[in-house]
């Protein structure tokens, strides 16, 4: 790695490949970690869920019908999430155990993770230029 202006060897005696390590335990906790989120988006479906039963018929209450869709799109959300979490610990996992990958495949994988799970637009208006 090289920072902007920094020469590339600054004088500590390695050379610029040599001085970056990487620690493959590191990766896989990592992965491991952000895989394990995913026990705890489960749970919280759950209450989710629960909180949900018992709700009935919806219709001609204009609350309980605004109620369940805003049920079902955080159900949607958390489990995007859900999934999201899976898919870069299994990256992260993978990526230090090969060390093997490039950083352009690292990214690829990255690209096609956020492509998958893309966020919704934030709502309540541009916050740009306050």
């Amino acid at each position: 790695m090289r920072l902007n202006h920094v020469p590339m060897d600054p004088g500590g005696g390695g050379t610029a490949a040599g001085d970056l390590k990487s620690d493959k335990k590191v990766w896989a906790k990592a992965g491991e970690a952000v895989k394990g989120l995913r026990d705890d988006i489960g749970k919280a479906l759950g209450k989710l869920d629960d909180g949900q039963s018992g709700l009935g018929d919806t219709s001609g209450v204009r609350s309980a019908a605004a109620q369940q869709e805003l049920y079902a799109s955080w159900k949607k959300y958390l489990g995007d999430v859900k999934g999201r979490c899976g898919a870069l610990g299994a990256l992260l996992e993978r990526s230090g155990h090969d060390l093997a990958l490039s950083d352009a495949e690292v990214k690829a994988e990255l690209d096609r993770i956020s492509a998958k799970y893309h966020d919704t637009e934030a709502v309540g208006g541009d916050t740009k230029g306050r």
